[in-house]
């Protein structure tokens, strides 16, 4: 007994310097990652921003809704403020304009910092649904939804400021500042309002995209202002601005002393009604898609992306294989690709009969990740179907949850644990497989 508990003090000894080294490399990680101050390159931020858009297409209805709401009333704030700070400013044309854009920074400040879903930012979501990993379903019902909800938090935020009264701040100066801002966006033509809106969406997720760069707030709302202060001096069109500025230009326009205090008559503003609002907004959101979805999202895609994701996209998307040279090598390689897979096959099939001719030695799980396997080898639709929601498809499986967790991570390792070693080049192809989130 005494020379065991020798060994186990010697043994204690031995490990003790080890646990303390691996505890000292861990901290050592930790405070690196908190101290590094250089920002996230652009391959890593498109990296980001695809990733985020996968999780925003699988964010449920009622999140959505209300994250959606708060950005119509974060949008709608700035949009109050730029209002007051540009009142009776008397500092020029360019000064004025410039000091409203930095103002109306609020908005996108607090739909980052804070939290919400800003229809305008979402139009990075082509980046994921180019990759395949957001159907066009998911891309259609967040535009959908965030759209809705943030004219519905735009419109409530019209309602409470209207009866503050602040709009007769100033001698009415305020109100007659708001009414002439909303009544210059219903006149713009649809082609002005179109290329205005595509302008201030490059910008606006250009702002986004920035932000996501970012390791801290600080970074995050200088990454910000630039590019919205431009777009807002610029007199560029965002929609979800207008949701806030057109109504509350119609509700002022019928207001006597404020139609005074901007020396306008009732004729003068004609076109500032609920049509001329539409009218505005059609362009106007056309032109934010383009311009953030297309001439940011899409560019940066094939800028960043287009090479490592060009096997999954053509998978989802054929047709980017006829327009994207990139993607149509990407569909010879994974013609030739499917000449291996027989050889692969092979081995599964192998595998799975000399397993199942031991069940004894099988345990449940081990069973049923042999299922999955079978089912993988020919099924391509339930490879793709694992990718986009493993835990759904995993469910009438008999694994335990760490055997869940392992597939839908890509722990190879825990998948030789239950077979054996795996043979080249089914081990490969697991491999791949796995590193592309096929599971």
């Amino acid at each position: 007994m005494a020379h065991q508990n020798k060994l186990e003090q010697m043994l204690r000894t031995c490990q003790e310097p080890a646990e303390a080294s691996a505890q000292l490399e861990t901290t050592a990680d930790k405070v690196e990652r908190t101290i590094t101050t250089d920002a996230y390159p652009p391959a890593k931020v498109a990296e980001k921003a695809e990733a985020v858009g996968v999780t925003k297409g699988k964010l449920d209805t009622l999140s959505t809704i209300l994250l959606g709401g708060m950005a119509g009333v974060f949008i709608g704030l700035g949009a109050m403020l730029c209002t007051l700070v540009t009142t009776d400013i008397g500092l020029g044309f360019g000064l004025t304009k410039l000091l409203g854009g930095l103002a109306f920074c609020l908005g996108l400040i607090l739909v980052v910092i804070a939290g919400a879903e800003l229809f305008t930012g979402n139009s990075l979501l082509t980046m994921s649904f180019i990759s395949g990993r957001t159907s066009l379903a998911r891309l259609a019902r967040n535009w959908g939804l965030v759209y809705a909800a943030n004219l519905g938090g735009a419109l409530a935020l019209v309602g409470f400021m209207f009866y503050t009264n602040q709009w007769a701040f100033s001698g009415y100066e305020l109100g007659a500042n708001a009414l002439l801002t909303a009544n210059a966006k219903v006149n713009l033509g649809f082609g002005e309002a179109l290329v205005r809106g595509i302008l201030c969406n490059v910008l606006v997720c250009l702002a986004v995209w920035m932000a996501f760069s970012a390791r801290s707030v600080t970074g995050k709302i200088l990454a910000i202002m630039f590019p919205i202060t431009a777009f807002v001096a610029a007199g560029f069109e965002h929609s979800v601005a207008n949701m806030y500025f057109i109504p509350m230009g119609i509700l002022l326009a019928n207001q006597p002393a404020v139609l005074g205090a901007a020396g306008v008559t009732v004729g003068g503003v004609a076109n500032l009604t609920w049509a001329g609002f539409a009218g505005n907004l059609v362009p106007v959101t056309i032109g934010n898609i383009i311009g953030g979805g297309i001439f940011v999202g899409a560019i940066y895609w094939l800028a960043y992306l287009r090479r490592e994701r060009a096997a999954e996209a053509v998978a989802a998307r054929p047709w980017l294989g006829a327009i994207i040279p990139a993607c149509r090598r990407a569909k010879v390689e994974k013609e030739r690709q499917t000449q291996l897979s027989k050889v692969v096959r092979a081995q599964l099939e192998e595998l799975l009969r000399i397993k199942l001719e031991e069940p004894l030695a099988l345990d449940s799980s081990s069973k049923a990740l042999l299922e999955v396997l079978s089912k993988a080898k020919d099924d391509d639709c339930f490879l793709a179907s694992l990718a986009e929601n493993p835990a759904e498809v995993l469910k009438g499986y008999d694994l335990t949850p760490e055997g869940k967790a392992a597939l839908a991570s890509g722990d190879i390792r825990w998948i030789e644990s239950k077979l054996g070693a795996l043979e080249e080049p089914l081990k490969s192809w697991l491999n791949a497989r796995l590193a592309q989130e096929k599971w």
